[in-house]
């Protein structure tokens, strides 16, 4: 294994080599940085063609400039890397080093968001094959990977940024979106459960009630202006993802880690109010913490108290759900910070942005509500991403699945009398994942090369931007400086991807055969 990472380590660096000398030199000879200087009329400006010259090494032919630069970025191995200087005199490493944590912040939900989302309906389409729902998702999906990013995001930013903040002024939904967002509601969960026609509509009836009438609700308590959860729809949210974990991991039969889950949804409750306490006297990631390790270390014992044999199945359900509670509990204090957001004076009731990384007039020391107006300009650039990434996600996962269920070793599964959760999730959804890992190793890497649509719509200034830059003032070293940092994880990503696939599946591991 060594030997083989030690290989691969060796040709990807030529790899990289040679690509960036391929485009250092293209982009050098593509355009003049001088042009502008050229045709100017100022009086400094031979000067300013000197000093520009002497500090981006013009006067060097672009095959030896790419030597010098190279030199300067191989001194990260020595802890003195140098990406030379952009046009405005800046250090390329400087502006790298602020763009890298905005690509990540715009980027890196919408991709975990798309891989959870479009492998999870994904399988969900491929259980329910030629099905209302497998024919509806796989339209939505072909639809949203054809629609181009710059239209979704205007789309969004009319309805889902102005209307809305719009709509808060005088929040009362109407009878008419009632009637829709119920009967939406009650197609889409009767479409997931399937089965025969009578039981489609009943399904959908229940489903379609219970949307509408908590959409009423909602209106009726002025929930739009005033939201949160509170400690009985916690719980009750809690309880839910107890039993949905539980019959995932191990399956609903298992009382051991039933019980363990519910231990955790108990604690869920009673650390409510004093974890409302600690985020309101204890500002800060330390406060969140606190509470994600109290109920991670409940659901370790109590999966070691319920349990005993076989308690990592058991353990991993229960810290799951205890992870997954926590996550409720912060959104919860997020919903109570909503309203003293909206009357800050740089929000004004109008909460949902349209363009920037954050509010510029927005002066809090006040940790929830800084981070949700982070929350908040995130939203509209992650819906939109989410929403072009995720289909390619459900058309991978749907027919690699599909794929394995018509393997031999499935039929023989179900011909020894195993459960049916058990020969979907421990053995087709686990052999499903082995092709997805690749594609979701590569898409992680491929996070920091940025958006530049994305970007661009939303004002953000990230990698893309930087990009985009580059090319268009020919300032090689900023355009060598991002296409350095993309095309390292790139490679890295790929041997990554390798050794996953050959660790998760033994017919591949190094060594095994010729």
């Amino acid at each position: 294994m060594f030997a083989f990472i030690m290989r691969r380590l060796g040709v990807l660096g030529v790899i990289l080599m040679g690509s960036s000398f391929i485009l250092y030199n293209l982009a050098a000879y593509s355009g003049d940085p001088l042009a502008d200087l050229k045709t100017s009329t100022d009086p400094n400006r031979d000067f300013l063609m000197v000093s520009l010259t002497r500090e981006l090494q013009l006067d060097v032919p672009p095959p030896a400039r790419y030597f010098l630069w190279l030199k300067g970025v191989l001194g990260l191995f020595v802890g003195n890397a140098n990406f030379g200087m952009t046009r405005e005199g800046a250090t390329v490493g400087a502006d790298l080093a602020q763009a890298i944590p905005v690509t990540l912040r715009l980027v890196l939900a919408s991709t975990i968001l798309a891989i959870i989302m479009g492998i999870g309906i994904g399988v969900v389409t491929a259980l329910r094959q030629y099905s209302r729902f497998d024919y509806s998702m796989t339209f939505v999906s072909f639809l949203m990977f054809s629609l181009p990013i710059f239209w979704v995001a205007v789309l969004l930013k009319q309805y889902l940024a102005i209307s809305f903040n719009n709509f808060l002024r005088e929040p009362n939904v109407p009878l008419k979106g009632l009637f829709l967002l119920a009967l939406a509601s009650g197609i889409f969960w009767a479409s997931v459960i399937g089965g025969s026609r009578k039981t489609f509509w009943r399904v959908f009836a229940t489903a379609a009630a219970i949307a509408g009438g908590m959409i009423a609700i909602m209106d009726a308590m002025n929930w739009f202006l005033h939201p949160g959860l509170g400690p009985i729809i916690v719980l009750g949210l809690s309880v839910g993802i107890a039993y949905g974990v539980t019959q995932l991991s191990v399956g609903i039969t298992n009382k051991a880690a039933l019980r363990a889950s519910l231990t955790v949804s108990a604690a869920t409750l009673l650390v409510y109010y004093p974890a409302n306490w600690v985020f309101d006297n204890h500002q800060g990631a330390l406060g969140v913490f606190a509470i994600f390790s109290i109920l991670i270390t409940v659901g370790v014992f109590a999966g070691i108290s319920f349990s005993k044999i076989d308690r990592g199945p058991i353990i991993r359900t229960a810290v799951l759900t205890a992870f997954l509670s926590s996550i409720i509990i912060v959104v919860d204090k997020f919903m109570q910070t909503w309203q003293p957001y909206m009357e800050t004076d740089a929000i004004n009731y109008r909460p949902v942005p349209t363009i920037g990384q954050r509010s510029d007039l927005l002066d809090t020391q006040d940790f929830w509500i800084s981070n949700l107006d982070v929350v908040m300009h995130l939203f509209l650039p992650t819906v939109a991403l989410t929403l072009i990434s995720f289909a390619g996600y459900i058309r991978y996962s749907r027919g690699t699945l599909l794929e394995v269920l018509n393997q031999d070793y499935i039929r023989t599964a179900r011909a020894k009398g195993l459960t049916e959760r058990t020969v979907i999730m421990r053995h087709a959804f686990r052999n499903t994942m082995i092709p997805l890992t690749t594609i979701m190793v590569v898409d992680f890497a491929g996070v920091i090369g940025g958006a530049l649509i994305t970007e661009r719509v939303f004002g953000w200034s990230g990698m893309g931007t930087l990009f985009y830059r580059g090319i268009l003032s020919f300032d090689l070293n900023l355009l060598m400086g991002v296409f350095f940092v993309t095309s390292t994880l790139s490679v890295l990503a790929n041997l990554v991807a390798d050794l996953l696939y050959s660790a998760l599946d033994p017919r591949i591991r190094v060594g095994s055969g010729a």
